[in-house]
């Protein structure tokens, strides 16, 4: 097919049903966000003050095209008498949509009793109804459900259509129905492109589950669930597809969310899936298809070297407790800020901020993570990525002679300061000239990884953010059922925007290894005592994890106890020597295995006034999980162990 050069320019829309609030709220943060146009959800309308005519003139001044009305259902392969009540019903929707100034309706395959296995009946009655269109104007875009009664993959459904031969008449894909399902893509390119009418894009987590449940109540934005949504957003615009890009998503959380918040994310959804469709195999586009680039997104970094520092918020009350964690792990205090009351701990690449002027809670007694640092080899693309997916900078007041870094909002209020290469950051800092006693025997070497404590709320919009922003992988979400309820746990790792990728059951950045890794902690219920339990970790890795037990112990810290049983069901499953077991029993060491037998060993430090647990790991080259076997072991153990 022949595109014209230069980049094309979808229309971004979003349906009603996606955002949570009043209409009048859904389509004023839709506006905000900065979308072309929006999907009506029939039951936003029945609900609202507005009449047809108020909508029609608040989509006008929002300068928002109402792009689809939806759904119709049930309508076609019926009995005859029951196809003419049916058709009273659409000719007064199609009478509404006029007065709403709609351009086109949804019709979803019938899933009703009623219906009958009959493509030729299905066809004709989908004629009628597309008379009725036509005459006011209007298309109808026919849907494939995924849990239809005969019509139930895109495939079926362009056949029925071509034989109604309808011009008004041609058929919507929807992402869901078509990759739950598994149907393969290659027919989308033999659909003319003027009958492919609406585009529907959602993303959703792998599960196991009815189909109609999980589209009802487990869709997510794009980047946010399991679907290779990129190689299916270049198949249908390969085909010819010029319409708009749609988010159709029914989604528990989001219902209840922040409409603006909620909408920024998807139109920031949006844009990273257009970039996904430009960095598709060029395979997808299909036979002798030129590619025109979608992308409106500036590139980000090259990739990340690791991480600068882990700053803590810790009000003074709580610096004396710290001091003694932090030199009992085997930091040294190595500079105290010249301008802030921060100082700077350090062993080896293991560096951590004790912040004690932020203060941002009041009556705050515990200290917690607040912001991170990472090194990276150009900081100034990744602000210019973050400015266009509009990812709020963080303010920073310095003095003329400090480093100026550039700081992102990550969701849930932690901060991510970029360090680029050559950053004098380190600078700001004067040396100390009074040390702390300090564990030299630690072997400590570098932040492994920082896990973070969210509300359910945030989880997709977190998963989003540091995927599209930071082009990290999200690895399979764990849920383990603590004693405080279940917690849904998200690794994403990675080395930056330029790739990444699992390789083998293992994640491979794109600098050649895993060089940044979060962990993304949840309530799935979204409140009880499992939100107030201190699930924020600082893990610091360690050459050797044992030498590193003795030091800590020596110091006199708190490991987070591990039971008895834990090391029975140990040797059972995995049957190490005695000797091993029984060290990993004295300093209270978890281990785990992968398939391929690498190794990851960990264990906790506990400390009062704390909303940290931090964790020493050690793991061989190539492991690329978390110890997720230990974590209900670790929960229970938090559970009881002195507070």
């Amino acid at each position: 097919m022949n595109v014209a050069s230069g980049p094309r320019r979808h229309r971004h829309s979003i349906a009603t049903v996606a955002l949570g609030g009043t209409l009048g709220e859904k389509l004023a943060a839709a506006a905000a966000a900065g979308f072309d146009g929006v999907e009506l959800f029939e039951p936003d309308l029945i609900a609202a003050p507005l009449t047809p005519e108020e909508v029609r003139r608040r989509l006008a001044d929002l300068g928002l095209v109402l792009e689809l009305y939806q759904p119709l259902r049930d309508i076609e392969a019926v009995p005859p008498e029951v196809f003419q009540r049916k058709l009273r019903l659409v000719s007064a929707k199609f009478d509404l949509m006029q007065r709403l100034g709609a351009r086109m309706a949804l019709l979803c395959s019938n899933v009703s009793a009623q219906a009958i296995d009959d493509d030729d009946l299905a066809a004709e009655q989908l004629a009628a109804v597309a008379d009725e269109a036509q005459r006011r104007g209007l298309t109808v875009a026919y849907e494939a459900l995924a849990w239809g009664a005969h019509v139930s993959d895109y495939v079926h459904s362009w056949e029925v259509v071509k034989r109604a031969g309808h011009p008004a008449l041609g058929i919507c894909l929807d992402s869901f129905h078509i990759l739950a399902r598994g149907t393969s893509l290659a027919g989308i390119t033999a659909i003319p492109p003027d009958k492919l009418f609406i585009l529907q894009l959602a993303d959703a987590p792998r599960l196991r589950m009815d189909e109609l449940q999980w589209s009802r109540h487990y869709r997510c934005f794009p980047g946010q669930g399991a679907f290779d949504l990129g190689s299916f957003l270049r198949r249908v615009l390969a085909a010819g597809y010029a319409g708009p890009l749609s988010l159709e998503i029914f989604n528990d959380i989001f219902r209840q969310a922040d409409p603006f918040r909620t909408a920024v994310d998807g139109r920031r959804s949006l844009l990273w899936l257009e970039e996904r469709a430009d960095a598709s195999a060029p395979s997808d586009s299909g036979p002798g298809a030129a590619w025109a680039p979608v992308s409106r997104l500036p590139a980000g970094a090259s990739d990340l070297r690791g991480f600068a520092f882990v700053e803590l918020d810790a009000p003074p009350e709580t610096t004396k407790g710290l001091t003694r964690l932090l030199t009992g792990l085997g930091l040294r205090r190595t500079g105290v800020h010249r301008s802030k009351p921060v100082e700077l701990w350090e062993a080896s690449e293991a560096r951590i901020l004790v912040n004690s002027g932020r203060r941002s809670v009041p009556a705050h007694t515990r200290f917690s993570v607040t912001a991170v640092g990472l090194d990276v080899a150009v900081a100034t693309p990744v602000a210019r990525r973050a400015a266009a997916l509009r990812t709020p900078p963080v303010p920073r007041h310095r003095n003329w002679d400090e480093a100026d870094l550039v700081g992102l909002e990550a969701p849930g209020g932690v901060e991510i300061f970029l360090c680029e290469d050559g950053s004098p950051w380190r600078g700001d800092f004067d040396p100390c000239t009074d040390e702390y006693p300090f564990s030299a025997t630690a072997r400590l070497a570098g932040i492994d990884h920082v896990a973070f404590a969210q509300p359910l709320t945030l989880f997709n919009e977190s998963v989003l953010f540091y995927r599209s922003l930071l082009g990290l992988v999200p690895l399979e979400s764990q849920e383990v059922a603590s004693p405080n309820g279940l917690i849904r746990s998200q690794a994403l790792a990675g080395g930056g925007l330029a790739g990444g990728a699992l390789a083998g059951g293992a994640l491979v950045g794109a600098a050649g290894g895993e060089t940044v890794r979060f962990v993304i902690n949840v309530p799935v219920l979204g409140g009880g005592r499992a939100e107030s339990h201190p699930v924020q970790h600082v893990a610091i890795r360690s050459d050797d994890i044992v030498e590193t037990a003795r030091a800590v112990s020596a110091q006199g810290l708190s490991v987070l106890p591990v039971p008895g049983n834990y090391y029975e069901d140990l040797a059972a499953r995995l049957g190490l020597d005695a000797a091993s077991l029984e060290t990993y029993r004295r300093y209270g060491i978890l281990y785990d295995e992968d398939s391929a037998g690498r190794v990851f060993r960990q264990f906790y430090v506990t400390a009062p006034q704390s909303g940290v647990l931090f964790e020493i790991v050690d793991r061989t080259p190539g492991y690329a999980g978390y110890g997720a076997a230990n974590a209900l072991v670790r929960m229970a153990a938090q559970e009881t162990a002195p507070r």
